[in-house]
């Protein structure tokens, strides 16, 4: 009776026992990663990657029209000032140049300003994916799944984007402060002052020499 008490259950479940089983479960399953990867790719593509493409065309539009010499010059003014060295600054690094290019603006900076810049810019690229999805769309899913909490319970995600982009920015001030005088704090400490100080006249030097 409970052989065929099993049988019936095979019958309806249309599937086997046993090591055949298991090798049954393993290929639907493999598969089913493949289809569930293609819908997911297909979601992307009729979803989030037309909005990334013309926002990113967008911005290099609006770059062009401003001129990248006159970008330039306002990212070399912002770095001029601690309060928009690590506010004005990172964000117009990675709304121009995404992530991992943003970094590079560093090097209109003096070498004691860079680790707090770094610091600054790379604590940006999340909350920056609220409103420009492009400037590092590879850790997109970071926001999309905090959003979508927030889109099944039927609310708007735009209060909680805009709060996420503005404590971004209160966030990244704070940090690149702080990695500032740490920095300074460990050159002192280290004994490194002459040093540092050197690569100071060496900037300068740099930046009259490309006026």
């Amino acid at each position: 009776m409970e052989e065929l008490a099993v049988m019936a259950q095979q019958a309806d479940t249309g599937s086997s026992s046993g090591p055949l089983g298991v090798l049954e479960w393993l290929g639907s399953h493999f598969i089913g990663l493949f289809t569930a990867s293609g819908k997911q790719f297909v979601s992307l593509v009729t979803g989030i990657l037309p909005t990334l493409v013309v926002l990113l065309t967008a911005m290099y539009a609006i770059t062009t029209f401003i001129g990248e010499q006159r970008v330039t010059r306002a990212v070399q003014w912002s770095a001029r000032w601690w309060i928009t060295r690590y506010t004005i600054m990172p964000i117009l690094a990675v709304l121009m140049l995404t992530n991992p290019m943003a970094y590079s603006f560093g090097r209109f900076l003096p070498e004691r300003h860079k680790p707090a810049f770094y610091d600054s810019a790379v604590s940006f690229v999340h909350p920056v994916t609220t409103f420009f999805p492009y400037a590092n769309a590879g850790e997109l899913f970071v926001w999309l799944g905090v959003a979508n909490g927030v889109s099944q319970l039927g609310q708007s995600t735009v209060p909680l984007a805009l709060r996420y982009f503005l404590v971004g920015i209160v966030v990244i001030f704070i940090r690149g402060v702080v990695t500032e005088r740490i920095t300074a704090f460990m050159i002192r400490r280290t004994g490194r002052t002459e040093v540092f100080a050197d690569f100071d006249r060496q900037f300068e030097a740099a930046r009259a020499e490309a006026k």
